[in-house]
Parts: C-alpha cells; structure tokens; sequence
C-alpha cells in the first residue's frame, strides 16, 4: 500500500505501544508506521498512529492531552503505578475530604515542576530510564517545566480518585499522582488511565485494531487534517517548485513558525516565515 495519513487508534491495556505499530505494519504491509505520544502497557485510549508519509510530520501533532486517571491512595510503588514494586504504605488512614482534594488539584494547575517516573522511555546518557531501574543503576532524573492547563475531580471512593487532567506535552501522569499523594501526605500510585483525547484525536472517534483491519485504508485521517491546529496559507501555484528546492519565497507577512502550505488546493507540506521569507520546513514530497 502506497497509503499515507494518521488512524486515531484506541490502544488497549496491556499491550505497549511498539506492539501497536507492529500490529499496523502488519495491517498495512509497510514498515514506514510511528506512533504520537507513548501510552504505557497499562494505559489505554488515544494513540495517534502515522502511516508511511505521515511518520514526517508526527512532530508537527497538537502535544496537547487529556486523561482520566484513577489514583489509588495508602500505598506507593517505585514505577508510580500498580505495575511496580511497592515501597511505601499507610494502614487504615483517612482518605481527603473532596474539599482537601480540590485544593490539592488546584496547586498543580499551571507551569509546574515536574520529574518523570525512573521507569519512562526517557533517555540518560544514551540509555532508556526504565532500563537502568530495572537493573537497579543508580541515576538522576531531571526534573522538567510541564504544563497543566485544568485538573478536575471526577469521582471519589474509599481509598481513590478518579480524576480528568487537561495537560499539554511531556506531563507524566504518573507522576502528578505520586506528587498529589505528597501533597495531600499520603503515599499515592496510579491505578488506571485513560487517554481521551491527544490533540485533535478524540477517543470517541477512534477505532480498535479489528475496526482498522476491516477498514482499511479508508480509516486514514490525510495529513493535512490532522494538522489543523496550524495556520493554512496558499501559495502562488508559480512558486510550488521553488518551495519544494528549499528556495524562499518574499512575502509582508509576520514570522509563523509552522503553517500548512498549500497550492491549488493540494497539500505541499510545512512551512515557516521569517524575516518575511517563506520557506519549507517539511514537504510531502
């Protein structure tokens, strides 16, 4: 298949997400297949695949997301979900009022400081973290500025929460529940989590890996769309070759660091103005 574009892939727990493209590749007999986002094995929900061309403009995806995550309170583990050893517990505590709650949601609302869980894909020296944890080498994880935009208590049992985080890219949620525990004094573990929504794909749109292999290329959302978050500007047809060489184009326009260019209605690729010069960043070519 010569196909190109993004499925809005409801990823099921237990499998990773490597094993989801593998099960794509498979689908599409080609090896050009990436995913957007990684989604640990024990999550589910919304994992943005690409399809041979597509797999260029992954960097381009909204980075915005939303979860529900349940949080489980009383004990903690060292991977920061139920899939970890555990090395911390508190008997017969009280669990927070949804007051108490609230107001520890609303502390991590903002530009916070955030550092990932030891067992991530995040790279130390060349080396995945979950690596060097899982052979007990010790190392540093640096902490990072993420974004979290809305934090909403969904539900509250006796011993967890379940709540929605609006959050923009990089934000581990495993870690915002490990620091609402610290902040609430209560060892805390991520229990489940859900991926509703990674930029403009949206769990209720998505489709299982038997929905995409009845389908077919038919599921394919074109490139160009699911870029939409990005300014569109049309280009003088006369000037489509010189755009595709790398050479500028003059324009009065402000700088944009991203735009969907377009020709004739056609999608030609990503571009960015400076200085009042268009040029490409990425074609589809």
């Amino acid at each position: 298949m010569n196909d190109d574009g993004f499925i809005n892939l409801n990823k099921p727990s237990g499998m990773t997400s490597h094993d989801a493209v593998n099960h794509v590749r498979r689908i599409f007999s080609t090896r050009k297949v990436g995913h957007a986002g990684t989604l640990d094995p024990m999550a589910e929900g919304v994992l943005p695949i690409a399809i041979n061309r597509a797999t260029k403009f992954i960097e381009y995806l909204d980075g915005d997301k939303t979860y529900r995550a349940e949080i489980l309170f009383g004990v903690a583990t060292d991977s920061g979900d139920l899939e970890g050893s555990v090395i911390a517990r508190a008997e017969d505590f009280i669990m927070p009022t949804i007051g108490d709650l609230n107001a520890a949601l609303q502390s991590f609302v903002g530009e916070i400081e955030q550092t990932p869980p030891k067992f991530s894909a995040i790279k130390i020296h060349g080396r995945k973290a979950y690596d060097l944890a899982r052979k007990d080498i010790a190392f540093d994880m640096p902490s990072r500025r993420v974004k979290v935009y809305q934090l909403e208590l969904i539900a509250l049992d006796k011993e967890s929460a379940t709540i929605e985080v609006d959050c923009g890219k990089g934000t581990y949620v495993r870690s915002l529940a490990i620091d609402i525990g610290e902040r609430l004094n209560l060892p805390a573990t991520l229990k489940s989590l859900v991926r509703l929504r990674a930029g403009g794909f949206d769990l209720k749109n998505s489709l299982t890996l038997d929905d995409i292999k009845n389908i077919g290329a038919d599921c394919l959302l074109p490139i160009e769309e699911a870029l939409n978050h990005l300014p569109r500007f049309e280009l003088d047809e006369r000037r489509v070759k010189a755009f595709m060489n790398g050479l500028p184009t003059t324009l009065r326009l402000a700088d944009e660091n991203s735009l969907r260019v377009f020709a004739g209605g056609k999608f030609l690729g990503i571009g960015r103005i400076e200085g009042g010069e268009l040029r490409a960043s990425k074609i589809i070519a």
